[in-house]
């Protein structure tokens, strides 16, 4: 299986689990940029952003270059949540994904409120397969090691 990790982290902690997801899978791995400025370093003014965002419709552009998708047999999807919902450069990424036709897979951070996370991701993908995601939280990561790979077990049988 032929696995891109993919993932966009605003604090670190989704880069952090991301880096032991990477370790756990082998999976090559694509971090997500955006435009410098398109976020504040407050937590609640980047929430405030990223609803307006959500409310027009217009997502932020990825700076990232995206390799041919299809190559993959799976795709495993990194970011954090945001009022219990897909952070808007992840929603971006998403949009690339339409006709993908392999496994795509969330994994995400969250303060410990990811609200309905999984669905509003597989929402945004009616037409893709999308496997049972991973949640943890920063408190999770010193340990995420176990739960990754239990977890990478289950997706990749």
């Amino acid at each position: 299986m032929k696995t891109l990790l993919v993932d966009y982290s605003w604090s670190n902690t989704t880069a952090q689990l991301a880096t032991v997801m990477q370790q756990v899978t082998g999976a090559e791995r694509l971090d997500l940029t955006v435009a410098k400025g398109t976020f504040p370093n407050d937590m609640y003014a980047t929430s405030d952003v990223a609803q307006q965002q959500l409310a027009s419709g217009d997502l932020p552009a990825l700076t990232t270059p995206l390799p041919d998708l299809n190559q993959y047999t799976c795709i495993l999807v990194g970011g954090p949540v945001w009022s219990g919902h897909v952070a808007t450069p992840v929603r971006q990424f998403l949009r690339q994904l339409q006709n993908y036709t392999g496994t795509v897979a969330p994994f995400y951070t969250s303060a410990g409120t990811p609200g309905d996370y999984e669905a509003d991701f597989a929402s945004l993908m009616p037409q893709v397969s999308v496997a049972t995601g991973l949640g943890l939280t920063a408190s999770d990561l010193p340990n995420a090691q176990s739960q990754v790979t239990a977890w990478w077990e289950k997706m990749a049988h």
